[in-house]
């Protein structure tokens, strides 16, 4: 074994020695392998989102690209974090949205007095046959398909933690007993990012577990005088129901098997990967402007929302353009700014458009060598270390 190979074994991560992106595009063997009935599917998702949009759009006026994520959240199997000022429609534009997919929807509104099990529910006293007596489970309101968790950052932490398991198991703990949520299970959440007082920040935990935080943003000039002349009217439009829950259950399941070629999930990975100040490959101003990194979900969370992606775009190939169309939902709530980036008025969002200039689709000839001369120089360092501490 050559020195290279052996310096190219050590690194745990994979490096970018992927093909071209010639060679990504072409995913005709899993379209072929498609049944006539898979196909015509996709074909009848692809025009069901554009009559969603035009459906929810009787109620709801602009914010299609919020409408966008929320039903790429759905079919990837993730969850959101909406944030924005009062007023903007974020609950009206969730149950709306409920009616048209066929979907069970619940509301909590958190406040600082709400208590776990208020979500979850509780064990209960109940009389049963011959006047015996036993506890039973009563359910709470998590048990539904869309649960709207109303200014979560309003209530404690203990309450916040109540929606963990359910967010990643799809299942909820009372009593020693385990009771499965409903399918398909998806949390929106919404906060307000202007008001502090009586607030509870979510912890890195909770926040790690929404697919994407989308910012919610004021209406244009046009959308807000339609708004206003909407609003004031006497009644609201009804709205149909476009698609089934076992539609979407089998989009769900399809999402999981669309192919990503190995030169797309490289780049999704170093993206994340660079946002981790003590990571070889982060670019030089994430140490100073980044206090912690993103995690792998970070990178699963790009995939699956490009795969929900283009199948919603009647696609089944997942480009890096797909990937790059999601890094800011997914990532501006998975890294820690640094006191200095705060201090000098940086947001996350700035600190991504300064990723993607940065992390290169793929690296050319000249740019490898000095790639893997940095990754090897941060080994021998870190090996280097490990023999000092063990003397």
């Amino acid at each position: 074994m050559t020195e290279l190979q052996h310096n190219d074994k050590l690194a745990s991560f994979p490096l970018d020695l992927s093909p071209s992106p010639v060679v990504e595009e072409d995913n005709s063997g899993f379209e072929d392998g498609l049944s006539e009935h898979t196909l015509e599917l996709v074909a009848q998702l692809a025009a069901t989102r554009k009559h969603l949009l035009e459906e929810v759009g009787q109620v709801i006026v602009g914010q299609k690209d919020v409408l966008d994520l929320i039903m790429i959240s759905l079919f990837a199997g993730g969850h959101c974090l909406m944030t924005g000022v009062p007023g903007l429609a974020k609950t009206l534009m969730v149950s709306s949205l409920s009616k048209t997919l066929s979907l069970a929807f619940k509301r909590i509104q958190f406040t600082p007095d709400l208590m776990p099990t208020d979500i979850t529910g509780t064990m209960v006293l109940a009389e049963g046959h011959e006047k015996h007596r036993s506890f039973v489970f009563q359910s709470g309101p998590i048990f539904t398909n869309m649960l709207l968790a109303d200014e979560i950052n309003r209530t404690p932490p203990k309450t916040q933690a109540a929606l963990l398991e359910g967010m990643e198991e799809r299942s909820v703990t009372v009593g020693g007993a385990t009771h499965a949520l409903p399918k398909p299970f998806l949390v929106l959440a919404t906060q307000n990012p202007i008001e502090q007082e009586g607030t509870y920040p979510l912890p890195v935990a909770q926040l790690d577990r929404f697919l994407f935080m989308v910012n919610v943003d004021y209406p244009s000039l046009d959308e807000e005088e339609e708004i206003l002349i909407r609003t004031t009217l006497d009644s609201m439009p009804g709205l149909d129901a476009m698609i089934t829950r076992e539609q979407i259950m089998q989009f769900q399941r399809l999402v999981r098997r669309v192919p990503v070629s190995r030169y797309v999930a490289n780049y999704a990975m170093r993206l994340s990967r660079a946002t981790r100040p003590d990571d070889p490959i982060a670019p030089d101003f994430i140490p100073k402007w980044v206090q912690w990194g993103s995690g792998p979900r970070a990178g699963q969370s790009l995939l699956l929302a490009a795969k929900a992606h283009v199948l919603l775009s009647g696609r089944f190939n997942v480009s890096v353009n797909d990937i790059r169309k999601f890094v800011h939902p997914v990532l501006r709530h998975r890294f820690g700014l640094s006191f200095t980036a705060a201090s000098e008025g940086y947001d996350p969002d700035t600190v991504i458009d300064w990723l993607l200039k940065a992390v290169p689709v793929i690296y050319d000839d000249q740019q490898k060598p000095k790639f893997m001369d940095k990754v090897r120089s941060s080994l021998r360092r870190r090996k280097k270390a490990r023999v000092i501490q063990h003397g």
